[in-house]
């Protein structure tokens, strides 16, 4: 039995983006940008901002692609420029507001939400202050810890715990009105 290595094409594309073949960028840039579209629709609302935010991060993708170690995955790799370059974006526009409230975290506060779409859910958490939403994409999408999210956003882990509380308060609101509103139309 013969053992083909799957990876050979995209370390071969990697290779010739990094000498500037533009095809290989391109192809690299049809095969990675509708996922990483949908991670910066995950933090941007507007879907232009994410589009602008997507080609953003594909021009630090493309500039620091030498620094790619191979270790661990590509798409991981590109994720976090993706996800680095909404923040930075969110930061700048001073959307983000994070309080330092200390909140006692309690998983019994949110409600299923496991008969409900995927664009249904984008929804909800597109409603959320952009702080709120942050930390939720960061934690509960992104699958930081709290301790990478302090540092990532510069704030106390205790104010992360508390601003993902705030969140999945937030959502369960929203989807039982949400629910509420849909069943008095039936």
């Amino acid at each position: 039995m013969k053992i083909i290595k799957l990876h050979n094409k995209e370390k071969s594309l990697i290779k010739k983006a990094i000498d500037n073949n533009r095809e290989a960028q391109q192809q690299l840039f049809e095969q990675f940008s509708p996922k990483m579209l949908g991670v910066c629709r995950q933090y941007v609302k507007d879907l232009h901002h994410a589009e602008d935010l997507l080609l953003q991060g594909f021009l630090k993708v493309f500039t620091n692609l030498h620094k790619f170690k191979h270790e661990g995955s590509f798409e991981g790799w590109i994720r976090r420029i993706m996800v680095n370059t909404c923040i930075s974006y969110l930061r700048k526009k001073n959307i983000v507001d994070l309080s330092d409230e200390d909140f006692v975290f309690n998983d019994a506060a949110t409600e299923s939400l496991e008969n409900t779409t995927v664009e249904d859910i984008q929804l909800l958490i597109d409603q959320l202050p952009e702080g709120y939403k942050m930390v939720f994409n960061l934690f509960a999408i992104e699958g930081y810890k709290h301790s990478e999210i302090a540092l990532q956003l510069g704030i106390s882990e205790s104010t992360s715990k508390s601003q993902l509380f705030k969140a999945r308060k937030l959502l369960q609101q929203n989807y039982i009105k949400t629910n509420k509103f849909i069943n008095e139309d039936k």
